[in-house]
């Protein structure tokens, strides 16, 4: 059974996330090998989950190796991309600001159900495509104009996410703890 949890293909997906994350560092920021397993990263986290649901083979375990496979791409991204991106100020200071209110959610989650939930709204949704697609965009259009947007829709995403914390009411109740 164990074996059947660990080697399910979604859980392979998201294992690839991993990989293709770990690549990234390996790679020149905005290189075509840099895109490339950018975007397979983001498809398999796209993937993971479909299929895990298609298949009936979300486990817990699937629940906590995606946790970690997101955390891992966005922490990568952002060292790879943080030092060539000419941010605003007041961008930074917004990002942080949200970025705060994220934390804050996730420990009142926690607190209350003594695990970490997660929302998964369609703000959220949106929010995340659009910062996936964000370095696609950054040679062909200003940061300074996609920035404040991504930064709009994700203000939005984390007030109806407070919203629903604060409520308790509505979250994927995904244990990955």
């Amino acid at each position: 059974m164990s074996r059947i949890i660990i080697c399910n293909a979604a859980n392979f997906i998201t294992s690839v996330r991993v990989l293709c994350s770990l690549a990234l560092l390996f790679c020149a920021p905005l290189s075509l090998p840099f895109y490339a397993f950018y975007a397979a990263a983001g498809l398999s986290d796209i993937f993971d989950g479909i299929i895990a649901r298609k298949t009936n083979t979300a486990t817990k375990f699937g629940a906590k190796l995606d946790t970690f496979a997101d955390i891992v791409f966005a922490a990568v991204v952002l060292i790879k991309l943080l030092p060539i991106l000419k941010l605003p100020v007041w961008i930074i200071i917004w990002v942080g600001v949200i970025a705060l209110i994220k934390l804050v959610n996730i420990v009142i989650g926690f607190v209350r159900n003594h695990t970490l939930t997660a929302v998964h709204s369609v703000t959220n949704k949106i929010t995340g495509a659009l910062v996936f697609i964000l370095p696609f965009t950054l040679q062909i259009i200003n940061i300074r104009y996609t920035a404040p947007l991504i930064c709009l829709v994700a203000t939005a995403a984390v007030i109806m996410e407070s919203r629903t914390v604060i409520q308790n009411k509505n979250q994927d109740r995904r244990k990955t703890s």
